[in-house]
């Protein structure tokens, strides 16, 4: 029912400016609007609301990622423009951070400036 339905996601932040600078600016997500509840951008035709919250605590894992074919270059464009990926312990990344898994999809991990952990991967067999 909902296969061909877009995505809405929903992060929580303590500066929604911060945020917007980050997301647009840096990750060039598209400005959408704000309003009382939320900052809302678009990434591939979906959307991001962004909500303030001055109690808001990351979650410990992975909250939002973006596929692409190409992560070796969107790393390091990213890393060009001062995201810094996370390097994890007995995860066997590689210098810009990704790793693989043993099936072949490739993984990278990095945060935005609350501390939600963020990822970009690459998936065997899907173009």
């Amino acid at each position: 029912m909902l296969g061909s339905s877009k995505i809405v996601a929903f992060l929580f932040t303590t500066d929604s400016k911060r945020a917007r600078s980050f997301y647009e600016g840096v990750l060039g997500l598209r400005f959408i609007g704000e309003d009382p509840f939320a900052l809302a951008l678009e990434a591939n035709g979906n959307m991001i609301r962004i909500s303030t919250s001055r109690d808001f605590k990351p979650a410990p894992g992975t909250v939002l990622g973006w596929e692409t074919t190409e992560i070796e270059g969107l790393v390091s464009g990213l890393r060009e423009r001062g995201v810094n990926f996370e390097i994890f312990p007995g995860m066997n990344q590689d210098a810009l951070g990704i790793w693989a898994a043993p099936g072949g999809d490739k993984v990278a991990w990095f945060k935005d400036p609350d501390g939600n952990v963020l990822s970009i991967s690459q998936h065997v067999g899907r173009s």
